[in-house]
């Protein structure tokens, strides 16, 4: 399902990755851990497509997405791959449904479909009674989860979590953590995560370890 080969990135003279090569087949929940600084955020931007390597190549789906033009690779990005961040990002002047629905407008899918979708996922995620609640309104967790349906929102085919339970207690990324293994079962979604989470590590189908621009198998 995701594919990267010989990723290189440097900034300047530092060189963030070098050569680096990774598969992660449909339907598993992977994980990437090791120090802070080390690269790894870099490298889910690079599969994210919101930063371009040096040299390599990401795979989705068998599309190489570095060679579709800018114009195609952002609603590639938006169709196929979803988002999860520590800090939810969430539009502070939107609904907890509005937040939802962004990726959905932004596709072009109709308002209906749209919101149809939307209440179904925050419904299941638990947050049926915070539809119109405003990210102020919530919790931590809360919002996380918002953030979750934000990017299942257009079914894409991976989501990336860069440190995802990194902002909450122990029982919310519990919660989370839970919830990502319940999508791959459920809908088999496939999960790409950067962690220091070694309790979600552990519960993980693959981790990599990440040192010196390269990924070593745990």
């Amino acid at each position: 399902m995701l594919n990267v080969s010989s990723l290189y990135k440097r900034y300047g003279t530092l060189e963030i990755l070098r050569g680096l090569s990774l598969q992660v087949p449909k339907a598993q929940v992977a994980a990437i851990v090791g120090p802070s600084g080390c690269g790894k955020s870099t490298l889910l931007h690079l599969i994210g497509t919101l930063d371009r390597p040096d040299n390599g190549k990401v795979e989705i789906n068998g599309t190489d997405v570095f060679r579709l033009s800018s114009q195609k690779l952002a609603a590639f990005r938006n169709k196929h791959i979803g988002f999860v961040f520590q800090f939810h990002h969430l539009l502070p002047e939107f609904s907890a449904l509005e937040n939802v629905s962004i990726p959905g407008w932004i596709a072009g899918r109709s308002k209906g479909e749209v919101k149809e979708e939307a209440v179904r996922l925050l419904d299941t995620l638990g947050l049926s009674h915070r539809l119109d609640h405003k990210p102020a309104a919530l919790s931590g967790g809360e919002q996380q989860r918002v953030a979750v349906a934000r990017a299942l929102i257009n079914r894409p085919d991976i989501i990336l979590a860069d440190e995802p339970s990194g902002n909450l207690d122990s029982i919310h990324a519990r919660e989370l953590h839970q919830l990502f293994f319940s999508l791959r079962d459920k809908t088999g979604q496939t999960f790409l995560v950067v962690t220091h989470n070694q309790e979600l590590a552990g519960q993980c189908d693959k981790v990599w370890t990440m040192k010196d621009g390269m990924l070593l198998d745990n």
